[in-house]
């Protein structure tokens, strides 16, 4: 039983982060400038999960004690307040130009990291409630579909994005509109489809993997072996992630807060600063601060969880 729930979600975990990661692939060979353009994550996707993770706890603690009624209610009141979250978001990104040039950042990548973010704010149209949708039917263990439209959405937004990007010639704008399109299919922006390549990859081929990986997200010779060096680092932060939900079972996201402010604020950051600034391992070494903090963030984490009743 267990089993039969944990493989499709585990499929559903490497699926969701696909579409956008495929459009960070197709905009990546358009040049260097391009790769700016993943800002939306932070600024807006990463919002939205983060804020419809709630759901996880309380659909999930409604469907075990039978109250089904609230499964409902809970997705709906999400939805409000998400949706009223994707205001400010699509602000911030309609002026996203505007705001790098302010915090200094090169005209030519801010110009183009705007336009992309203009681009993508249809995409937070189906996305406010699918995301939330997606939850209510994993908090009732109805996976299957899940995983079906997921795999489906990835599979089409590959013809898509080249349509649009090359096609097209839409470019960045073009790989940025493509999120949007398969949305109603299944949503959601996935990230570890590569990441999953690599590994079943590497026991073959573990250097050559691993430069190929950088050709996947760019032509340029210098951002494919700057990927090369950091997908070892980056491979280390995968490992660390699994803990957190346990806690967002149990409704203990307050004390998941607390550490991860803690351990990334006092132990990441002083890390980051130490390997990137004073040792001179700059990206890696920022990379290498933040796995500190992860790892610390993990041992916290499994120790509060093995006490849980």
């Amino acid at each position: 039983m267990l089993l039969s729930l944990a493989a499709p979600l585990v499929a559903i975990c490497i699926l969701q982060d696909v579409v956008n990661m495929v459009s960070v692939m197709f905009v990546g060979h358009l040049g260097e400038l391009p790769l700016a353009t993943s800002l939306t994550n932070v600024t807006g996707f990463s919002l939205l999960v983060g804020m419809a993770s709630a759901l996880d706890t309380l659909c999930g603690q409604a469907f075990g004690a039978g109250r089904h009624r609230l499964l409902g209610v809970h997705k709906q009141r999400a939805m409000v307040v998400l949706a009223l979250v994707y205001v400010p978001v699509a602000l911030i990104w309609a002026n996203a130009g505007e705001i790098l040039l302010l915090v200094g950042q090169d005209a030519d990548i801010a110009a183009e990291a705007g336009a992309y973010a203009r681009w993508t704010i249809l995409s937070l149209v189906p996305y406010v409630p699918l995301v939330c949708h997606i939850r209510f039917l994993q908090a009732q263990s109805v996976v299957a579909p899940v995983m079906a439209s997921s795999a489906a959405t990835a599979i089409c937004h590959v013809a898509v994005c080249c349509a649009l990007v090359f096609k097209a010639s839409m470019g960045s704008r073009g790989a940025a509109l493509s999120i949007a399109s398969p949305s109603p299919w299944n949503g959601g922006h996935l990230n570890c489809l590569c990441c999953s390549l690599w590994t079943s990859s590497q026991s073959k081929a573990r250097n050559l993997s691993v430069i190929n990986m950088g050709y996947v997200y760019s032509n340029e010779a210098e951002v494919v072996t700057y990927i090369a060096r950091m997908i070892p680092v980056l491979t280390i932060s995968f490992f660390r992630d699994g803990i957190d939900s346990s806690l967002s079972g149990c409704g203990k996201q307050k004390i998941g807060a607390q550490v991860k402010l803690g351990t990334f604020y006092l132990v990441g950051i002083p890390m980051a600063v130490l390997f990137a600034f004073v040792l001179n391992l700059n990206g890696v070494g920022l990379w290498l601060g933040i796995v500190c903090g992860s790892l610390t963030k993990l041992v916290l984490l499994l120790s509060i969880t093995l006490r849980i009743n």
